[in-house]
């Protein structure tokens, strides 16, 4: 018999197949975790831009989640885009619920294109129900800009944002350095410390799906037992290299690899 670890997205289909529930899926896979999924939300969408959203109601999405948690149990849960507040009252009643483990949230707000993703009702819920139940949460810096109500531009600024979310929320946080003068540095506060995980530089503007990707990973890297700051680690390499491929499809910001390590063997 073959045991697996497993890991469940709780997000956004991305039709393109770059981001989301998609994204979320390979990187899982390619990671050696059995990947389960709960959408949200079906999107229109391609590396060009969101053409449309249609949500799930809260009731369909509370039936995929039990139908998860009480047959396949996640060892790992990864949540992305969720757009409006009852879907998020959805998700942290279940979450506490089943006492789920390994919880990593991407408090996706805007796409890489530019492109808004959810309400202002859904950010402050976000902060008051959803945050309380994570182990991590992995916003970039604009993002971190809406939750810490101050401005994100350069190292100083994400040590502050990181630790006060993670004081806040009581929980690790991983501030990105995407949209700063320090674009492939990220900091994590847990425990009341400060860790820097830093890559190489990718001069590349196909980065669509990248949140998604390194949460994904982190989820699947928790799911296998590793510590936080080992599990962020690896999957700031993985995202790395992702990047590196150089991945040209469609006419915007293209997607990632999440194959590379396929790709490189044919």
């Amino acid at each position: 018999m073959i045991i697996i670890k497993t890991a469940l997205t709780i997000a956004g289909s991305d039709c393109s197949g770059g981001a989301g529930i998609q994204a979320d899926i390979k990187t899982m896979t390619m990671h050696g975790v059995y990947a389960m999924s709960a959408i949200t939300a079906l999107t229109a969408q391609n590396t060009l831009g969101v053409w449309g959203i249609q949500e799930s109601s809260p009731e369909f999405l509370k039936k995929q989640l039990d139908c998860i948690f009480t047959d396949i149990r996640p060892d790992a849960v990864k949540i992305g885009m969720v757009s409006s507040a009852n879907l998020i009252h959805v998700i942290a009643d279940t979450l506490i619920k089943y006492n789920a483990e390994n919880v990593v949230i991407d408090p996706v707000m805007v796409s890489t294109s530019g492109s808004g993703l959810i309400s202002d009702e859904a950010v402050e819920t976000l902060k008051s129900e959803l945050f309380l139940c994570a182990d991590i949460i992995t916003p970039n810096a604009m993002e971190a800009e809406v939750l810490c109500g101050f401005a994100v531009n350069d190292k100083e600024d994400m040590e502050r944002a990181a630790a006060k979310l993670g004081q806040k929320y009581g929980c690790a946080v991983l501030c990105k350095g995407g949209h700063t003068k320090n674009p492939a540095s990220d900091v994590m506060y847990s425990d009341g410390r400060l860790t820097w995980f830093c890559q190489k530089t990718v001069d590349s503007n196909n980065t669509h799906g990248t949140g998604c990707t390194l949460s994904s990973a982190i989820a699947a890297n928790l799911a296998k037992g590793m510590n936080l700051e080992k599990a962020v680690d690896n999957a700031k390499k993985y995202l790395t290299e992702a990047l590196c491929y150089g991945l040209d499809i469609g006419h915007g910001n293209g997607p990632l690899n999440h194959a590379y390590a396929i790709s490189k063997k044919q």
